[in-house]
């Protein structure tokens, strides 16, 4: 009996490795039912071929009308499905992933966020997420929701961040050069040390966002929201800020450097009364 057991265990074992390879279960099936049909009509074969040749064909037809409408149709039904699937699998990780402040919780919540990307997913929740010193350059981020999110010392590189909500989000000595912040809603936000060359700030909403140290060369925040915006020591060499609503004086008076700034025709003439020095340095 020992004897009978090994072979059960091992027809068992071989049996198990060809169910776990589909290609060659559904192989060996295909060839099963091969000589099982085929061996069932041999004898019309000889007898009435020519009878029997037109049915082939007739079958042959309906096959291809198989493969080509339902067969197609499922599998496109599958892949949406499994799409689908996956998209929500991304979501719920970056849910569980949430307010955990490790290297690992962000490098995988980027992974996501890339993934998204991919399947042309940008409007992303990533409130209190943990992204610290994570590498999201060319990411889009389109009206997403980034609030109280923390991406200190991360590389943003022309990321897509309109119409982006990024109230009290920490961006401190982040790079985001080039980066599309149109519209966005970043009130408290902190920008501190940040690089903010050439970065587009239009219509956006950025009272008592804090740009200390920041720098905003060639910066666009025409039409933007800076009421209470702290730029000290920030520099705005060649920034453009004509139309900027709640911007004063004060608020320029610490600031590194406007030289060559834009602004509106009446705080141009305050800042050349006033601060000199800044326009001209």
């Amino acid at each position: 009996m020992p004897g009978l057991n090994k072979i059960k265990e091992k027809f068992q074992d071989q049996f198990n490795n060809i169910i776990e390879k589909p290609l060659v279960t559904a192989s060996i099936v295909l060839a099963g039912v091969s000589i099982l049909v085929l061996g069932l009509s041999f004898k019309y074969y000889l007898r009435d071929f020519e009878s029997f040749w037109p049915q082939i064909l007739a079958e042959a037809h309906g096959m291809i009308f198989d493969i080509a409408i339902i067969g197609i149709l499922i599998f496109w039904l599958n892949q949406n499905g499994e799409t689908r699937q996956r998209i929500r699998f991304y979501k719920d990780e970056i849910d569980d992933f949430r307010l955990w402040e490790s290297d690992e919780a962000a490098f995988r919540t980027v992974g996501n966020i890339k993934r998204l990307n991919r399947h042309k997913i940008h409007e992303i929740n990533l409130v209190n997420c943990f992204l610290a010193r994570t590498n999201l350059n060319y990411v889009n981020l389109k009206a997403s929701n980034l609030n109280s999110a923390n991406f200190t010392n991360s590389s943003l590189i022309e990321t897509n961040l309109e119409n982006t909500r990024l109230n009290q989000t920490n961006f401190e000595n982040s790079n985001l050069n080039q980066a599309i912040l149109r519209g966005a809603y970043a009130s408290g936000a902190n920008f501190k040390d940040a690089f903010l060359i050439k970065s587009q700030f239009e219509n956006a909403f950025l009272i008592k966002t804090n740009f200390k140290n920041a720098f905003l060369m060639e910066a666009n925040l025409t039409g933007s929201y800076l009421m209470g915006a702290d730029f000290e020591n920030a520099s705005l060499y060649k920034a453009d800020l004509r139309g900027a609503k709640g911007l004063t004086l004060e608020q320029l008076t610490k600031a590194k450097t406007l030289y060559l700034a834009r602004f509106d025709d009446e705080i141009l003439d305050q800042i050349k009364t006033s601060l000199p020095e800044l326009v001209g340095a």
